[in-house]
């Protein structure tokens, strides 16, 4: 149950994603691409803030709770106020705020140089990195999930490639936003089981922000009124794709494979083109369908249960 409760919200989170695609897109129309993850991740951690009191406040009547009943609070909830445990939560927010930084930045002027099919696929692209990456750290990876990845990558290509296949330079862009992802999804495995996710998210969205502010206030120097403009797709991508859906990612992935959870983040490019469909209406051609079947195979396939040795 665990297990299909993790994956929903993968989905979700793709869900979320992929419609902030338009919302990248258009938002970029009035204000620059620092500029625009500079105030999506600052939305995204202030979002958080109430969430986090909320929490706590929760946490602590549990805890009163627990100590009039005569239960020993120590045994269960104790290590929230770790000293330890605060510096993880800090330290793991720290470094996926950098690498979400890193990686947005990347996508956000990748998608000025290229189109956004070409864009979708080459970032998709995480699905194959994080399981060769993963290898580098001492992860196993099944045969099945290697067959999963292969399907989905040719899925990707009928989905998302419309041109040829040339490396320009908005295309190596979005590469190395890919990498980046990649690194993003490991670093949250590692973190993730150890702290409370919904603060090291906060953490890494007001890291993001602080290292997008520098860049922007050195060369775009953006003016208020130009970020009013854009208001509509800023709080989007810093309400629902910065403070719900990272949020849900860093909460999913607690008990995921990283690979599967990959896969499934992996459906946002399949969400966009639906977002765009809908929104902008942008149709679907056939070879752009038989892609979708594709990714939905590979999704289907990895979650078919591993045979346990005797």
């Amino acid at each position: 149950m665990d297990r299909m409760k993790n994956n929903v919200l993968l989905v979700l989170t793709a869900l979320i994603w992929g419609c902030a695609f338009v919302a990248q897109s258009v938002g970029m129309d009035y204000v620059g691409p620092f500029t625009f993850n500079m105030a999506r991740f600052l939305i995204g951690a202030i979002v958080l803030l109430p969430v986090i009191w909320f929490m706590d406040r929760q946490w602590a009547k549990e805890q009163n709770a627990e100590g009039v009943s005569g239960i020993n609070p120590d045994t269960d909830g104790a290590a929230k106020n770790d000293p330890a445990d605060r510096k993880t939560v800090i330290i793991g927010g720290i470094c996926c705020g950098i690498a979400l930084a890193v990686a947005s930045t990347l996508q956000q002027w990748g998608i000025l140089f290229t189109t956004v099919g070409k864009a979708g696929f080459i970032t998709a692209m995480y699905i194959v990195i994080v399981p060769l990456l993963g290898i580098f750290i001492g992860k196993k990876v099944r045969p099945l999930i290697i067959g999963c990845v292969a399907i989905a990558v040719v899925g990707f290509y009928f989905l998302c490639m419309t041109e040829s296949l040339r490396l320009g330079l908005g295309d190596f862009l979005v590469l190395l936003c890919a990498i980046a992802f990649s690194i993003h999804i490991l670093v949250i495995d590692h973190f993730s089981p150890k702290v409370d996710g919904v603060k090291m998210s906060a953490i890494q969205f007001l890291t993001a922000a602080i290292i997008s502010a520098v860049p922007t206030l050195l060369w775009e120097q953006p003016v208020f009124t130009e970020i009013l403009q854009a208001w509509q797709p800023v709080l989007y991508a810093g309400v629902m794709s910065c403070g719900v859906a990272y949020t849900l990612q860093i909460i999913a992935q607690k008990n995921a494979d990283p690979t599967v959870a990959s896969l499934l983040l992996s459906l946002e490019s399949v969400f966009s083109v639906l977002a765009g469909w809908v929104l902008l209406g942008q149709g679907l051609s056939l070879k752009e369908l038989f892609g979708c079947v594709l990714i939905f195979c590979a999704i289907i396939l990895a979650q078919l249960p591993e045979k346990k040795k005797m």
